[in-house]
């Protein structure tokens, strides 16, 4: 199970501790970030969405356009165009970027974030609405004649793509979500759960819980985890690193007028950080939750602190929870990226195959 690395690009530059300047969509910024992460050998871009970000469907075409190789995680929220209109969409995508698009659906934890789309159904409606969407999904990109489909949130009458995904397996759909009515749409639907950067315990926790649901609908889904990985020559050298990003993080807060309180109250993923968080800043020695607490658990905002070593070697314990794609971003984004290219990846791959090959021997062993 060879590890998988999933990196992040915006379309303008933009972090905790770097303040936005110019426009919303910087295409040199993009092209630049997107070739960045290709260089670093990253397997996959994540690009993420909100009710305010640029289209994420169009940046990512501007950004494959840009590659050769590396694979894109289109964050897609389901509700605001027909799943008919949208498997159409990212089929076609899937063929204009040469088979390298995966979408990562996100139902949504905000209420106020999804009301700016016109979205006022309750946190469990949304997720009954992403159940129905991503059957669908899938019918259009699999079915070879016209379907009916009548449900409690759409009814189509002689639904069809004459474009399908080039992919043969079709286009992954990876799912975040991490309450009990989220859990229950990712064991039908999703082909990786991504979790956020959670302690080794919460982890291993809905991991099971995660391939309980899943079982029960035959299918066995792979796993991904992000984190904000926090580098130095030195562990002393990475914790100071780390105190400046909390230092320029709240000072840029409080500039900036932000008010962030204990995050968006409809998601689980934030209370699940924020629980980690309440045992300290520090958990399971690398995992750093101070962020996190700071802007109330939004987004993947923990991170791994030390030695490049140091945090390979806290990676390989999320590898032997059956966890093999690391989502990682920096604060720093697109230096990080190219640090982490340098000095990360290769240690983690390393390990993995290292261990992927002691497993291979024992078992010959035991045929033996």
């Amino acid at each position: 199970m060879p590890a998988q690395f999933i990196g992040m690009i915006q379309p303008h530059e933009v972090s905790e501790t770097i303040v936005r300047q110019g426009p919303a969509v910087d295409t040199a910024y993009v092209r630049a970030f997107a070739q960045a992460h290709e260089h670093a050998g990253f397997d996959r871009i994540l690009v993420p969405a909100s009710a305010t970000s640029p289209d994420t469907v169009l940046t990512v075409a501007y950004a494959a356009a840009a590659t050769e190789r590396i694979h894109f995680l289109l964050a897609h929220r389901p509700g605001f165009v027909a799943p008919t209109l949208a498997a159409r969409q990212f089929a076609t995508l899937d063929h204009y970027s040469g088979g390298r698009l995966a979408v990562h659906t996100i139902t949504g934890g905000s209420d106020e974030d999804q009301r700016r789309d016109g979205d006022f159904l309750s946190h469990d409606e949304r997720y009954a609405r992403t159940d129905e969407y991503l059957g669908l999904l899938r019918r259009v990109w699999t079915e070879d004649r016209p379907f009916d489909h009548e449900g409690a949130h759409y009814r189509v009458q002689g639904a069809w793509s004459e474009v399908k995904p080039l992919q043969a397996g079709g286009v992954p759909l990876y799912f975040g979500g991490a309450s009990e009515p989220a859990l229950r749409v990712a064991g039908r639907h999703a082909d990786v759960y991504a979790l956020w950067g959670e302690s080794l315990a919460q982890a291993g926790e809905l991991v099971r819980r995660v391939r309980a649901e899943a079982a029960a609908h035959g299918r066995s889904p792979g796993f991904s985890i992000s984190f904000r990985p926090i580098l130095g020559r030195t562990e002393d050298e990475a914790w100071e690193r780390a105190a400046q990003i909390l230092e320029t993080t709240r000072r840029l807060k409080v500039q900036q007028g932000y008010t962030w309180g204990t995050g968006p109250q409809q998601s689980e993923g934030a209370r699940r950080l924020l629980s980690d968080a309440a045992l300290g800043d520090r958990v399971d020695e690398r995992l750093w939750t101070a962020i996190a607490r700071e802007n109330g658990g939004r987004s993947n905002s923990t991170s791994l602190v030390g030695t490049p070593d140091q945090v390979a070697d806290a990676l390989l314990k999320y590898y032997d929870l059956g966890i093999a794609t690391f989502l990682l971003r920096g604060f720093d984004p697109l230096v990080d990226a190219i640090l982490y290219g340098r000095e990360l990846l290769p240690r983690v791959r390393e390990r993995v195959a290292e261990r992927d090959r002691s497993a291979a021997g024992r078992a010959a062993l035991k045929v033996a």
